[in-house]
């Protein structure tokens, strides 16, 4: 069987997150409908990591298994036509497994709201201090128990996770938290993301951070944000692709992606 990862983009508003539910539209069931038609027969596509109800996504990675003769290179356009237009598939390639995300939060920080936002970022009128908030988000870096900042959901075998960067900035009324880690616990980035508006607020210092990470209580940090303002806007997958086109140090840049996909029991 080949296994084929599928790089997406998708607008979350219609769906509830990406994950199949008894009762509620998802992504991964709009999708593994759309393929099914194409290769004629039943596929499973298991998800790089989970997004929530209305969370959008700029770059997804998925896989399935088919023994589909499809050429990668036809594969867009063939389930492009089968899938709604907030479901794309930009490519697709064969793949043989190990990540990092990226989530962008959006706060549309002004005191009217933009229309062209109202999906897209979580509308905030008050004022808030987007250098302070960048101060306690350097404090999440680093390999932490993140159990203060996790919501009951998906059961996990550790709350331990390492974040590479996290970085708060201004673009006019826009504020942008951009978070990068080798795995997110269920609700976590959005978790900070309100965490952080209430340090914007002045409620919290900076350093407060180091005491909600070291209560490893869910009570100790601040409400969760809403999940609109959330984007997952890139992927990174890490180890050797014996069988793509390699660089010198023997990885494959695809887009903004780095290797393999990664399969979840």
């Amino acid at each position: 069987m080949r296994n084929i990862a599928l790089k997406l983009m998708y607008v979350g508003t219609a769906y509830h997150g990406w994950q199949i539910q008894k009762n509620a539209i998802t992504v991964q069931e709009a999708l593994e409908l759309g393929i099914s038609k194409v290769v004629k027969h039943p596929v499973r596509c298991v998800g790089a990591g989970r997004t929530d109800a209305g969370v959008h996504a700029e770059v997804y990675i998925a896989n399935f298994r088919t023994d589909c003769a499809i050429p990668c290179d036809r594969m867009p356009l063939a389930f492009n036509a089968r899938l709604p237009d907030d479901i794309v598939v930009v490519s697709a390639k064969e793949v043989s497994d190990d990540f990092k995300k990226e989530y962008t939060y959006r706060v549309y920080n002004s005191r009217i709201r933009n229309a062209f936002y109202v999906h897209r970022a979580y509308f905030y009128p008050k004022i808030l201090d987007e250098q302070v908030m960048a101060e306690a988000a350097a404090r999440f870096v680093g390999t932490h128990d993140f159990k203060a900042v996790r919501d009951v959901g998906t059961p996990t075998k550790t709350t331990v996770r390492t974040v590479h960067y996290f970085d708060v900035a201004r673009k006019g009324d826009m504020i942008e938290m951009k978070v990068c880690a080798n795995g997110f616990l269920y609700n976590m980035v959005r978790i900070i993301a309100g965490t952080l508006l209430e340090v914007g607020m002045g409620a919290y210092p900076p350093e407060h951070m180091e005491e909600i990470l070291d209560a490893r209580d869910r009570q100790a940090a601040g409400r969760t944000a809403p999940a609109r303002g959330l984007t997952l806007v890139s992927m990174e997958y890490q180890k050797e692709l014996p069988d793509w086109h390699h660089r010198e140090n023997k990885y494959w840049e695809y887009d903004i992606l780095q290797s393999h996909i990664k399969n979840e029991k």
